[in-house]
């Protein structure tokens, strides 16, 4: 068994599509838990494509918490995206998705997303809930063509005092399908 100090840098990573046999740093993202030890890749990640969402305490919590699930998109040793959630009884909120500016468009928020709601059924999750911003259309498209409506609005919600809309589907065994 390796010790601590033989461990890797990052958390053990599954690909997302392929496999690399060599070692080598591979061009598909890797799919892997979010820890407390990727704080600064997070934070980093944070400010680049959500404009420093939360600070360091906020994220500490967020990475520390047991039904707080997070998962992450690593590039070699960059995270290029990320989606965490809250487990609350048999529910799911979506507490952030961001995904690097560079590599947006290529359907990573979408792997991200399934894994999430993946993750949260396999902890008995039967509803997933987030809140979006009422003007930010790439993000309900994504959101719309994974199940999530609109439930109602949350005036003022975010700091510049735009609204957010409150998504909801029903995730698990009696869930509708997804592929629309």
């Amino acid at each position: 068994m390796p010790s601590e100090s033989d461990a890797p840098a990052q958390p053990a990573a599954t690909t997302v599509e392929g496999t690399t046999q060599d070692g080598a740093a591979p061009s598909t993202p890797q799919l892997a838990p979010l820890t407390p030890a990727d704080l600064e890749a997070c934070l980093g990640l944070d400010a680049a494509a959500l404009g420093g969402l939360w600070s360091d305490q906020q994220w500490h919590t967020e990475l520390a918490a047991a039904e707080r699930p997070g998962l992450g998109l690593w590039q070699g040793r960059a995270l290029v995206g990320l989606a965490c959630g809250w487990l609350v009884v048999d529910e799911l909120h979506i507490t952030v998705v961001a995904v690097d500016p560079a590599h947006r468009r290529g359907g990573l928020g979408r792997q991200l997303l399934e894994a999430l709601l993946a993750e949260a059924v396999g902890r008995g999750a039967r509803h997933a809930t987030l809140e979006v911003a009422a003007d930010n259309g790439p993000a309900q498209a994504l959101y719309r063509a994974l199940g999530f409506e609109t439930a109602g609005v949350r005036r003022r919600y975010y700091r510049n005092g735009q609204d957010a809309l409150i998504q909801w589907r029903r995730i698990g065994r009696e869930a509708p399908s997804c592929d629309r």
